[in-house]
């Protein structure tokens, strides 16, 4: 069986998620071994075995995006094909399943609290700036305060490294300053959980879970493209039950 945790999080009893590790699979080194990503250079039929035993454990086929760091957001059961050009994916559909892969970037899922409607967005830093969670939130279209957020595993903030530029671009946008700290040489470490409280506590998403881990410091569990540059990806899902 995959290796894999479900979140922690107060969501309501309706709402399922499921967090992907990278063990239990059948992909190879140095993809190894429970890779989800089809565009990472493993194998289709590894990919295919791996996307084959996670199905077993939700109810159907997850909507997959073809995920390139922008900000569109699609309704996961208003597009026919599979998978789309896309950043985030929500449905008020039960038995739709939304995704994202990851290997550092940040994955977050949220829900209302009825359990209405859900999302999963994929942030990098890129996606952060340009506003993937504003967009996210918006085509929600609930009461920001009535969402729920879980922020699953991505770089931690000793481990992501940025240049000056990024630092500049986040505050243009907002006063995060305590989310960078200087390495000197125009290098700072970033805090990528901290950026995403910000815009999603700007927003009034206020009832945030998870933004403890660290997917460069903990080989044995996650994947890192900024740790092993070739490797697999992560998946972060979120469906309505019946």
């Amino acid at each position: 069986m995959p290796d894999s945790l479900r979140p922690e999080w107060p969501a309501p009893a309706n709402v399922r998620a499921l967090q992907t590790l990278r063990s239990g699979g059948f992909s190879p080194p140095p993809w190894n071994t429970f890779n989800l990503g089809d565009h990472v250079g493993d194998a289709v039929e590894h990919v295919a075995a791996n996307r084959a035993a996670l199905r077993r454990l939700l109810p159907r086929e997850p909507f997959w995006l073809q995920q390139v760091h922008g900000i569109i957001v699609v309704d996961a059961t208003a597009i026919s094909r599979n998978p789309v050009t896309a950043d985030a994916a929500f449905t008020r559909a039960t038995g739709h399943v939304c995704a994202v892969v990851t290997a550092d970037c940040l994955p977050i899922l949220l829900c209302d609290r009825t359990g209405s409607v859900v999302a999963a967005v994929h942030a990098g830093w890129r996606g952060l700036l340009a506003g993937i969670i504003e967009q996210a939130v918006s085509q929600m279209a609930v009461p920001a305060s009535t969402l729920l957020a879980w922020l699953g595993p991505a770089i931690g903030p000793a481990a992501f490294e940025v240049g000056d530029e990024v630092r500049r671009a986040f505050l243009r946008e907002s006063a995060v300053e305590s989310a960078f700290v200087e390495l000197g040489r125009g290098k700072w470490l970033a805090d990528i959980y901290q950026l995403a409280r910000q815009r999603l506590n700007a927003l009034g998403v206020v009832d945030i879970s998870g933004g403890d881990a660290c997917t460069v410091s903990e080989p044995e569990r996650y994947f890192s493209y900024r740790r092993d540059g070739l490797t697999g990806r992560m998946s972060s899902l979120i469906w309505l039950a019946d």
